[in-house]
C-alpha cells in the first residue's frame, strides 16, 4: 500500500477548479452534461490540462448564498481556482449593488486566503432596469476584479443575450439559455480562465 501512495498522489490533478454559480452554471432546464461547466471539463481534457472541476452551482443562488456556502467548499475541495458566477439573481431581486459588491469582494478575499486564484464572471442586466442601474451593475464586477487582482470574464452571455435573434437562444422563460448557447458561454469564460491555470 505504501508503495502505491506516491502514485496516487501524483495522479490527483494539481489544478482544482470550483465553479460557484447560479442557474446559468447549474444546467437549469438542460440535459446533464450540456452546460458550459461540463463543456469546460471536456475542453480541459482535450487540451491535456489536468484539472478536477467541481460544479457547486445552485439555481437561484445569490452572492449572499454563495458567500455563506464558500467556507465549506474551500475546506472540502481546496480549490486552486475559484470561478464566481453570481450576481444575476441579486439584480433580478433588486438587491442593493453595494451588498453584491461586498459579497463578491468577501468571497474573493476568502478564496485568496485559502490559496486559490479567483475568476469573476460578469453579468449584465437588460436596459429595462434603468440605464444607470445596468451600467453600475456591469461595472461592479470589473471594480471588484481590479481591487482584488482577480481575473474577469466581463459578460457570460456575450454573443447570446446581445444578438439580434437573442430570443432564439433562450428557453421559454427568456432568462436561461438553451444548450446551443453554452459553447459560446464557455468561449466567453475561457480566455480569462486559461491564464489562471
Amino acid at each position: 500500500m505504501a508503495a502505491l501512495l506516491p502514485q496516487a498522489m501524483a495522479a490527483e490533478p494539481a489544478r482544482r477548479i470550483v465553479v460557484l454559480g447560479d442557474s446559468l452554471s447549474a444546467e437549469y432546464g438542460l440535459a446533464r452534461g450540456s452546460g458550459w461547466v461540463a463543456l469546460l471539463e471536456r475542453r480541459l481534457a482535450q487540451q491535456k490540462i489536468s484539472a478536477q472541476v467541481t460544479n457547486a452551482s445552485i439555481s437561484g443562488d445569490t452572492t449572499s448564498g454563495g458567500r455563506s456556502r464558500l467556507p465549506a467548499l474551500l475546506k472540502q475541495h481546496k480549490p486552486t481556482l475559484l470561478v464566481i458566477e453570481l450576481g444575476g439573481n441579486d439584480a433580478l431581486r433588486g438587491l442593493p449593488l453595494s451588498m453584491s459588491r461586498d459579497n463578491l469582494r468577501a468571497m474573493s478575499q476568502a478564496a485568496k486566503a485559502a490559496g486559490a486564484k479567483v475568476l469573476l464572471v460578469g453579468m449584465q442586466m437588460p436596459p429595462n432596469y434603468g440605464a444607470a442601474y445596468a451600467r453600475d451593475f456591469a461595472e461592479l464586477f470589473a471594480q471588484v476584479a481590479k481591487d482584488e487582482k482577480a481575473g474577469l470574464a466581463p459578460f457570460l452571455l456575450k454573443g447570446v443575450a446581445d444578438r439580434p435573434d437573442a430570443e432564439a437562444w433562450f428557453q421559454a422563460d427568456r432568462i436561461h439559455p438553451l444548450a446551443k448557447a453554452h459553447p459560446l458561454m464557455l468561449d466567453n469564460v475561457w480566455p480569462a480562465l486559461k491564464p489562471l491555470l
